[in-house]
């Protein structure tokens, strides 16, 4: 994806923050000589900055992808909200003229999966997405499962490169970023209260 100087993620506390909150994404497997990649929605946990596990289903398709290829892409995209042109035209500006966009964050992990087929390391990672899931909820260890476990497969992801995103008005200057923020806190829709607080937190403003 592209990534201008000013929309960069600043720090790895930064995206893992967001990948954290999140907790939901796209991966990517390309395989090998095949005319789509498989894209699979799935929900993921964050063990460190180099590693994300996760499990899937035994028939999904992307096995067969991972077996041709290992290198994958963990895609996460969220927190947006459309601003509209004439949010972006302050003082004497033509409220017809500005330029509408959307506020996005955006991350993408290229990462090396490794296939986990053993129970014990299936239970492992299952243990690892119940922590971030429903912390405390009592639910029973998965080994106590037994061979239900058979039906689905673990995954590790080892990552071995970042691409962050955080589309938040950095290429404009304060007055027209100040302006969007009220906006966004009057109109408090889905999303502005995310997208708000991104602005703040990465362009503080008075």
């Amino acid at each position: 994806m592209l990534i201008h100087p000013w929309d960069a993620g600043s720090a790895e506390s930064e995206w893992l923050e967001f990948m954290r909150a999140q907790g939901f994404g796209h991966l990517v497997a390309a395989g090998r000589d095949r005319d789509v990649p498989v894209v699979v929605p799935t929900q993921f946990a964050i063990v460190s900055a180099a590693e994300v596990v996760l499990h899937l289903a035994r028939p999904n398709p992307i096995w067969a992808a991972l077996a041709e290829n290992p290198r994958v892409v963990l895609s996460v995209a969220g927190d947006w909200s459309y601003i509209p042109a004439h949010w972006k035209a302050i003082g004497d500006e033509d409220p017809r003229l500005g330029v509408p966009t959307t506020y996005y964050a955006a991350v993408q992990l290229i990462a090396d999966a490794t296939v986990v087929d053993d129970d014990e390391g299936k239970a492992a990672i299952l243990r690892t997405q119940l922590q971030v899931t429903e912390p405390g909820s009592g639910a029973a260890d998965p080994l106590e499962h037994g061979r239900r476990l058979a039906g689905i497969r673990g995954l590790r992801l080892a990552v071995r490169d970042v691409r962050a995103k955080f589309k938040y008005g950095g290429n404009v200057d304060d007055e027209h970023r100040a302006a969007v923020a009220a906006h966004l806190a009057h109109r408090n829709g889905p999303g502005d209260a995310a997208a708000l607080s991104h602005l703040h937190r990465r362009t503080p403003l008075t």
